[in-house]
């Protein structure tokens, strides 16, 4: 049984509780971690468990314009070529363990790219093991919030038990 973890990041933060899931799911299932840009095509994935994660932009996944913005702000980004919207908007049916996560500012603002994502996924097949969860950042460029990297290694762990004592389609 492996794991595939697939983000995108524009200030870091992203990438780093990508990292912090990958650690949790490694004590339990082998992992692989990747940038959105440097994934395999969805459809092309082999693996029992996909974990995707991304930052909550205007109520939900970026979109080229929320990119655009997040490159003003910074000068450059992590994630720089294709969306993670894109990358999930597969045309083939899935059938894929799946799991999300996003970053979310630390504040009272509507949305969460990953119901999004996990609402994406679902329409294509895959199955949730676990609700969609967000971590927090401070600010829209962070810091991720003081806990959340160690939540996201207990997370990672989690989902890969979860996974792991699911019985095996016949």
């Amino acid at each position: 049984m492996t794991a595939y973890i697939v983000y995108e990041s524009m200030f870091g933060n992203t990438a780093g509780l990508a990292e912090s899931v990958a650690a949790g799911v490694a004590t339990c299932l082998p992992v692989e971690l990747v940038e959105v840009g440097d994934a395999p095509m969805i459809r092309d994935l082999v693996t029992e468990l996909l974990i995707v994660g991304a930052p909550t932009h205007v109520f939900g996944l970026s979109r080229p314009r929320t990119r655009d913005d997040a490159v003003d702000r910074a000068g450059q980004v992590i994630s720089d070529g294709r969306l993670m919207r894109d990358w999930i908007d597969s045309r083939s049916a899935l059938s894929l363990s799946v799991a999300t996560f996003d970053t979310h500012v630390n504040a009272p603002i509507p949305g969460s790219a990953a119901k999004t994502m996990a609402r994406l996924l679902t329409r294509r097949g895959c199955t949730l093991v676990t609700d969609p969860v967000s971590f927090q950042v401070a600010g829209t460029d962070g810091p991720v919030v003081s806990g959340e990297l160690e939540r996201a290694t207990e997370w990672g762990a989690y989902v890969a038990r979860r996974v792991g004592l699911r019985p095996s389609p016949a």
